[in-house]
């Protein structure tokens, strides 16, 4: 095609009165970077977000996701079954199972025997909470979380769970929580992400369910809100450093141009992700200095680091980034979600959960401990939890020692802490084989609209008109949990 032609054929309306209008191009780029023109932000910190947000008065002032994916075990962690140790090997009730949806990897077992914890489970903390042997360090601070036992999703296979409880939808394509934030509610960090993302090695590697980018993606929202992922190895972020020969004024004034050309550009199309790259641009270059004193953690003291565990100084493991996401509190990142894998325990679910809370246990709980002691609890929102449950029947071969347990949506534990969220108590209540909610359920929809709630925002009306109707983080449904709640 002839370029000339092909230039010409960009034209859109939106384009042709964008341009009509004389002046209005400086006018979009101010709004889209800073909200609305001629609207002062809330927050006399805050970077962008939306003029009308929070709603109220916000508890907490950032989010730190612990995300276990593949599903932890509620049966060996937290939802305590004494009575199970009498239905060793007997089936499971048709009555409780109710003709209830189960995956193909167990479908085809003729039976489906009970395989009760092996691990004990006790009491701690003032209102006596139940809390699995595998959690020792996590029991030193059930006074200071909400352990939530009633959490449920009608997903049941791991990519669209998790899809589901990230985006509000088991489809693809929805902007995730930490995108809906930097959105409505804009940074506290003009150096730094609103969103970052970690990922958590397991013996040197990742391994268990693969992750896919769209779980911290923005969706149709701009791409300035998606999260920025920290590797582990060599640069914290792709590029960040700048090529030999290449001095950092030759890279501002190729910035400055490049930001030029782009101006002309947006001017010409009218397109607003054009803007959004001037935006990444220019926080890729402050990054290069914030993100090495991020990851540097030399001037963490020893009692501090001896909190988090012997893990802490190897970039990469769970525990060196527990302690970064508490350095990306104090400095105003927003949102900061850790992925620890392989948790998908299908068979040899003793040895593996030993683990994987092994490596999860102290760090999560030096995590709020940390945060406690710098006053920083109160107004950041710590999640800790999978995308579903696993079942009380065994999948595969079943002995006293050993034993798997299969995809389970219906009920399964999370637990939250700070930020709002009321202190050492236990929501909700399952059947005796934890397969069933029986009292208080709380629907991932729920959860997600509290979450929203106890950063200010009411989840009904922060929405973004897409394809001629409102979306929303919670879609058309969620309530607000308040028993929850302070």
């Amino acid at each position: 095609m002839n370029p000339i032609r092909e230039f010409n054929l960009v034209e859109t309306r939106r384009h042709f009165f964008g341009r009509a209008a004389g002046g209005i191009g400086s006018a979009a780029l101010a709004s889209l970077l800073n909200g609305p023109v001629g609207h002062a932000s809330n927050s006399a910190s805050r970077v962008g977000g939306l003029p009308e947000l929070p709603h109220f008065a916000p508890k907490a002032k950032r989010v730190i996701y612990l995300f276990m994916s593949g599903a932890p075990s509620q049966l060996d962690t937290w939802d305590y079954k004494p009575k199970m140790q009498d239905w060793y090997d007997k089936d499971l009730p048709d009555s409780v199972r109710n003709g209830q949806r189960i995956t193909t990897m167990t479908s085809g077992q003729k039976r489906f025997p009970i395989a009760p914890s092996i691990f004990k489970f006790n009491q701690h903390g003032k209102h006596g909470a139940w809390v699995s042997e595998l959690l020792p360090h996590t029991a030193g601070i059930v006074d200071d979380i909400a352990v939530l036992r009633t959490v449920n999703t009608e997903a049941i296979n791991h990519d669209p769970a998790i899809t589901y409880i990230q985006t509000g939808s088991q489809l693809p394509g929805r902007p995730s929580a930490g995108a809906w934030l930097s959105y409505g509610l804009g940074s506290l960090n003009e150096n730094l992400p609103t969103f970052m993302v970690l990922h958590s090695t397991v013996n040197g590697g990742f391994g268990g369910q693969a992750l896919y980018a769209r779980l911290w993606g923005a969706g149709f929202l701009s791409t300035r809100h998606q999260g920025v992922s920290l590797r582990s190895n060599g640069d914290p972020v792709l590029y960040l450093s700048n090529p030999q020969g290449m001095s950092v004024q030759m890279r501002r004034r190729m910035l400055d141009e490049l930001a030029e050309l782009n101006r002309d550009r947006y001017e010409q199309v009218g397109d607003p992700e054009i803007r959004a790259r001037i935006a990444q641009y220019e926080m890729a270059y402050r990054m290069q200095t914030s993100v090495p004193e991020l990851t540097d953690i030399s001037d963490e003291p020893a009692h501090v680091l001896d909190m988090y565990g012997p893990d802490v100084k190897k970039p990469g493991t769970f525990a060196a980034n527990c302690l970064l996401a508490r350095r990306m509190a104090e400095r105003g990142v927003r949102f900061s979600q850790i992925f620890i894998r392989q948790w998908d325990q299908h068979g040899n679910l003793p040895k593996d959960i030993r683990r994987q809370c092994g490596i999860v246990d102290q760090p999560s709980a030096a995590l709020v401990n940390d945060l406690k002691q710098r006053g920083m609890l109160d107004d950041t929102l710590v999640i800790w939890g999978g995308e579903f449950g696993r079942t009380i029947y065994c999948q595969g071969g079943l002995s006293k020692a050993n034993y798997g347990r299969d995809h389970h949506p219906r009920c399964y534990s999370k637990w939250m802490a700070g930020g709002g969220v009321k202190p050492g108590i236990v929501y909700g209540e399952t059947d005796d084989f934890s397969y069933n909610v029986i009292d208080k359920p709380l629907h991932l929809h729920d959860l997600n609209a509290t979450i929203l709630h106890c950063l200010g925002i009411d989840h009904e009306r922060l929405t973004f008109r897409h394809q001629g109707r409102d979306f929303r983080l919670t879609d058309v449904h969620g309530k607000v949990v308040h028993d929850i709640l302070v």
